[in-house]
């Protein structure tokens, strides 16, 4: 893999991030749940926005998340996602590129306006958030380019992105084009619920066309509808290269081949925000795979990704993980 110009490539949701402060009213008048996410429509989408109050815009998204900590840890990464021709597209476009990411995906003049997430912060912590998916559900072939596609080591999939037939098609000629060229392709399942409604299109990828699978307990014990974690752990084992199962502050356990890794969680005084844990968690992970380190590595550095990203707010990293890593010895 010499020639590569990436790391990784990840393809997923281009999401807006607009995160306020508010009190327990706000979130009442609105008819919103404490500590929930719902999807929302574009026209309850600009009705919250001009309600809120001062806010930060970020650009997020799962997979665009775990690109901005591969970035952070000083990795090559390009990020696939589709954003329209307005202002929050604008925003994202230039704050992914401003963590230095790549991207190039064109931004639409027609069809849905930017996804974005509104996330309401209450007094005492908790986060309550409000989702339009807008124009990253219309993904589709022509967004993904081929030579990055080809560049990257690893091709990195999100599977909240697989509710559309368009953007379902898009991913699998991805991943047929890296492996055709010799590259590995990795997959998240997201979420439980995401695998539910999915699970023969995730099983057949897992058989045939991924070769890392990122899953937490639920979502690997949906996949095979096992009740244990252990049984899930050994079904997966049989059937892809490499399966990376989080389990929150129980660690993770990395299984390829007859190897079986574990890796406890690192210590965090206190969990401020567990959004974007598994998220980060991956870009260290994957980090590690394509920088040549061992599984024992590779899931250090994604549980100190996952500790970074959840001792604060937000589902970025604030602090250079490249630094913290350094600190543990792990780049070395």
């Amino acid at each position: 893999m010499a020639d590569s110009v990436y790391d990784v490539v990840g393809i997923g949701n281009a999401i807006v991030d607009i995160i306020a402060r508010c009190d327990d009213s706000f979130l009442s008048n609105h008819g919103m749940e404490k500590g929930f996410m719902q999807l929302i429509s574009a026209g309850q989408a600009e009705e919250i926005y001009a309600d809120m109050g001062p806010a930060s815009e970020q650009s997020g998204g799962s997979v665009a998340n775990s690109c901005a900590g591969i970035a952070s840890l000083g990795g090559s990464c390009a990020f696939v996602g589709r954003v329209a021709q307005d202002q929050f597209g604008k925003v994202f476009a230039h704050d992914i590129r401003s963590i230095g990411v790549t991207y190039d995906t064109p931004p639409v003049d027609a069809g849905l306006p930017t996804a974005r997430c509104l996330v309401l912060v209450s007094e005492d912590g908790e986060r309550t958030m409000n989702t339009f998916l807008g124009a990253s559900t219309e993904l589709d072939r022509e967004d993904v380019d081929l030579e990055t596609i080809i560049s990257a080591k690893v091709t990195y999939l999100e599977g909240y992105l697989f509710d559309r037939a368009a953007a379902k098609a898009a991913f699998h000629s991805a991943a047929r084009l890296a492996r055709s060229n010799g590259r590995k392709v990795a997959l998240s399942l997201s979420d439980a619920f995401c695998v539910d409604r999915h699970r023969a299109d995730f099983l057949e990828l897992v058989r045939g066309g991924v070769d890392i699978l990122f899953a937490n307990e639920k979502e690997i014990t949906a996949l095979y509808q096992l009740n244990s974690f252990e049984e899930a752990a050994s079904a997966v084992r049989a059937e892809a290269e490499i399966a990376v199962l989080t389990r929150s502050e129980a660690g993770s356990v990395i299984v390829s081949g007859s190897d079986t890794v574990e890796i406890p969680a690192d210590r965090v005084e206190k969990v401020v925000d567990a959004t974007g844990a598994g998220d980060l968690y991956a870009a260290g992970f994957l980090f590690g795979l394509t920088r040549g380190h061992s599984l024992e590595t590779c899931g250090k550095l994604g549980s100190l990704a996952a500790s970074e990203v959840i001792s604060h707010l937000g589902a970025r990293p604030e602090a250079s993980l490249k630094e913290l890593a350094a600190a543990q010895g792990l780049l070395g």
